[in-house]
């Protein structure tokens, strides 16, 4: 596969510094977007009615760059609180009514199922959000959106393993992998919802003795993210690892020594002659303290919009939700892949159980 970027990659660029020169012109006449850590609170404008709360687990430089073109398009700005998922989930609580958050966004559709079922979420109706955002991918109730997609796939080193070696994520518990796996901490959220999706198929039993044989063939103890996986699988240290799918995007797309790891990596989608590949999302719900509704439903529609999405897609590498959107060259190349079509809240459901088998087997 080669890795060059796609060409609406130098695009966007373009976009990114035109960008930058119109907001810096508006600096007078507009309101910046407030941004404040898990302890602060961004200050908030006089006129309230212009105003959108959103508490994010999100953390890329591309999302304030887009909430920036959304202030500067509607004159509604965003505020934004940056924290993990289960921090911001506790705050909500904590705050009940009270709750400035017009908007919870995370990256685990499990942490969302999980808001959900805590009553920290609204529903609404939006007929733009209804033709943008498929019914699969969107709360029953229209109390929650998909804005981004990646899949849980098998990366693999194209010198040292075939596709054919490679079936499925049961198949990663089998002694011919002995010492050639790599993976990151089972406190990291992708890997729990994997694991949600396994108890939901087989039952925690028969889930506990495949993690014990999955743990028994890792190369080395799990550390760094997804990209630091490939890099070592790229350096001879395993053969295989579990990664999202736009984090090989990224790295074909970053420095010249991680273009070169790129080179070296294939995608695999697992399960495809059953139930297909986990998938996971990135979602956001409208809060049930949202005093500006209807700023929040407009900052949905706006994410999960055609020009959005496109920038979701060649910047980030992620699948867009919106199905008149197209993935990025790159992530078109690894091809088509039939999607685990399990239910969202029955992830959510398994997440916690997950996390405690994970502790049982050692995977650390």
């Amino acid at each position: 596969m080669k890795n060059q970027p796609h060409p609406t990659h130098t695009s966007f660029n373009s976009f990114r510094a035109a960008l930058a020169v119109a907001v810096a012109g508006l600096a007078l006449g507009l309101t910046g977007c407030g941004q404040a850590e898990p302890g602060g609170e961004a200050a908030a404008p006089a006129d309230t009615e212009q105003v959108v709360n959103l508490y994010t687990q999100r953390h890329y430089e591309l999302d304030q760059e887009i909430y920036d073109r959304f202030a500067e398009e509607t004159g509604i700005t965003v505020n934004v609180v940056k924290a993990g998922a289960d921090q911001l989930i506790e705050r909500l609580k904590a705050e009940g009514e009270d709750s400035p958050a017009d908007l919870f966004l995370t990256v685990d559709i499990g942490r969302m199922a999980r808001a959900q079922e805590a009553g920290l979420l609204q529903p609404s109706e939006s007929e733009v959000l209804a033709a943008q955002v498929p019914a699969a991918h969107r709360g029953d109730q229209g109390d929650w959106y998909g804005i981004t997609k990646r899949g849980r796939v098998i990366a693999y080193h194209k010198d040292r393993v075939s596709p054919e070696e490679l079936s499925n994520y049961e198949d990663l518990a089998d002694p011919k992998w002995k010492g050639r796996i790599l993976v990151r901490s089972s406190s990291n959220l992708y890997n729990q919802a994997l694991v949600a999706s396994l108890i939901a198929e087989h039952g925690p039993e028969k889930v506990e003795s495949w993690a014990r044989g999955f743990v028994d063939n890792l190369a080395r103890s799990p550390k760094g993210n997804d990209r630091d996986q490939m890099r070592a699988v790229a350096a001879g240290e395993g053969d295989l690892a579990l990664v999202n799918t736009y984090y090989l995007g990224l790295l074909a797309n970053g420095s010249p020594e991680d273009q070169a790891v790129a080179e070296q990596i294939g995608i695999f989608f697992p399960n495809q002659e059953d139930r297909g590949t986990h998938v996971n999302l990135s979602a956001a719900g409208i809060t049930k303290s949202a005093q500006n509704k209807e700023n929040a439903i407009r900052l949905l529609e706006f994410l999960t919009s055609e020009p959005i999405q496109e920038i979701y897609a060649e910047s980030n590498y992620e699948y867009p939700v919106n199905p008149n959107v197209e993935a990025a060259g790159i992530v078109q190349s690894w091809g088509t892949f039939k999607e685990d079509d399990l239910g969202h809240d029955v992830i959510g459901q398994h997440e916690e159980e997950a996390l405690k088998l994970a502790d049982r087997v050692g995977w650390q």
